[in-house]
C-alpha cells in the first residue's frame, strides 16, 4: 500500500510531477496491500502460461508442410486433447503448489525489501536487474537441475515427471513434480533476494522467465526468433536435446544460456549430436528443394 493519500501528496514528496506510468501505478495500487500485489505474480504466470503457447498449439494442429521444417522432432505429434491435458495438470500444480508458496514466501519478500512505493524504477535499472536475475538463475538452475539427474532418487521420484515429454511442447515448460517446482523455483528467487527490486520488476522478471521457458520447450526452432541475437542463449534445439536423451542425459542442464555447460563440460554430447542432426536436416532440406524446386526458408542455427 502506498504511503500517499493523493497524487498531489506523492508529487510533493518526490518534488516533481508523476510520470504517466507512475500515475497509473498510483491509481491501481494506492488502496491495495503489498501482499495482494505480490500475489499478482501467480495471476500473471497463469495468464502468460495460457496465452504464449497458443501459436505453437495452432501450428502443431495445422500440420503445415511449410512449418514442418521448423519442428525439431517432426515424427512426434500431439493432439489437442493431449496438449489440453498437459495444460490442466500444470494449472493444478499452480493452484496447489505455487499459490501457497506465494503466501509462505511473502515475509521473505518483505524482509529483503521488494518495494511497491513510488518512484517506479528507471528503464536502465530494470534492465540491469533483470540481467543479474537471468545470470543468477541460470547458474543456480544449472546445479540444481544437474543434481536432479545425478542422484537416481531425485530423478526417479521427482524429475522423471518433467521428462515424460521426450519431445517437449510449450505447455510442458512448467510440467513437473510439485517438489521440482519449488526446488528450481528457488533459483528464480535468488536474484531478487540478492538484488532487491521494485514489485513491477519482480512481476516482469517472472513473466519473462516463463516466456523463455515456454520458447525453449516449444519444440520448434524458428530462424526469425529475436532470442537468436542474445549472446550464449540456448534456445529450443539446445533444450530439446536434453529431453530427447532423457534419463541418461549428461548434457545441457542450464536453463537459459550455454556457458555453464561449456565451462563444466556438460555439452560435449550435444555438440557432437548437433553436427549429426544438422547434417541429417540439411539432407532432408536438399531433398525437399529437389521436389519443390525452391529453397526452404530454414536457416540452421
Amino acid at each position: 500500500m502506498l504511503p500517499f493519500e493523493s497524487i498531489q501528496e506523492a508529487e510533493m514528496s518526490l518534488g516533481r510531477n508523476l510520470t504517466f506510468a507512475e500515475t497509473l501505478w498510483f491509481k491501481y495500487t494506492a488502496d491495495k496491500s503489498d501482499l495482494y500485489l505480490y500475489c499478482h505474480n501467480t495471476i500473471f504466470l497463469i495468464i502468460f502460461y495460457t496465452l504464449v503457447p497458443l501459436p505453437m498449439v495452432i501450428i502443431e494442429l495445422l500440420r503445415s508442410k511449410k512449418l514442418e521444417i521448423y519442428k525439431i522432432q517432426p515424427k512426434i505429434r500431439f493432439s489437442l486433447s493431449e496438449m489440453m491435458e498437459c495444460y490442466r495438470k500444470v494449472l493444478t500444480t499452480f493452484v496447489f503448489a505455487v499459490s501457497p508458496l506465494q503466501f509462505f514466501s511473502y515475509p521473505i519478500i518483505q524482509w529483503v525489501g521488494i518495494r511497491t512505493s513510488l518512484p517506479l524504477p528507471s528503464a536502465s535499472e530494470v534492465f540491469w536487474q533483470l540481467l543479474v536475475y537471468f545470470l543468477v538463475e541460470d547458474y543456480a538452475n544449472y546445479w540444481l537441475h544437474r543434481m536432479l539427474h545425478h542422484y537416481k532418487w531425485g530423478y526417479d521420484k521427482i524429475h522423471r515427471i518433467h521428462h515424460e515429454y521426450v519431445a517437449p511442447i510449450g505447455f510442458a515448460a512448467p510440467y513437473a513434480h510439485w517438489a521440482e517446482i519449488i526446488i528450481l523455483g528457488l533459483a528464480s528467487f535468488l536474484g531478487p533476494l540478492m538484488v532487491p527490486c521494485h514489485m513491477f520488476t519482480f512481476w516482469l522478471w517472472f513473466v519473462l522467465r516463463q516466456i523463455e521457458a515456454i520458447e525453449t520447450h516449444s519444440g520448434y526452432e524458428f530462424p526469425w526468433s529475436p532470442s537468436k541475437y542474445i549472446p550464449f542463449y540456448g534456445g529450443a534445439i539446445y533444450h530439446d536435446y536434453h529431453h530427447f536423451v532423457g534419463e541418461s542425459c549428461h548434457s545441457n542442464f542450464a536453463s537459459v544460456f550455454t556457458y555453464c555447460d561449456y565451462i563444466y563440460g556438460t555439452d560435449k554430447g550435444y555438440r557432437y549430436q548437433k553436427e549429426v542432426f544438422e547434417k541429417r536436416r540439411e539432407k532432408l532440406r536438399s531433398m525437399e528443394d529437389n521436389v519443390n524446386g525452391s529453397t526452404t526458408p530454414f536457416k540452421s542455427e
